[in-house]
């Protein structure tokens, strides 16, 4: 269960990371490891900040995670733009 869980994570991330990259315009700078790493970070943050909201998210199942690790990933990918000073191009 645990190793599924895992995985399942590493799926989520790396899908999430991926789409947030092309919302946020960063895709030509990560490839497939950068994107998992910012999609699960991304679920944490996103995680954190639902439930500073008092949004119940240990049961929100596959689509209610994976739009939650997706929203962090972009917020993930915005703050590190306004550190690093990167802009998006086009």
């Amino acid at each position: 269960m645990l190793g599924l869980g895992i995985i399942g994570w590493i799926i989520i991330g790396g899908i999430a990371g991926w789409i947030a990259s092309k919302i946020m315009g960063t895709d030509a700078q990560q490839g497939i490891f950068l994107n998992i790493i910012v999609g699960v970070i991304g679920g944490l943050l996103g995680g954190f900040l639902l439930k500073l909201l008092g949004v119940d998210v240990e049961g929100g199942g596959l689509i209610f995670s994976f739009l939650t690790c997706l929203g962090g990933a972009v917020i993930l990918l915005f703050l590190v733009g306004l550190v690093t000073g990167r802009r998006k191009v086009g």
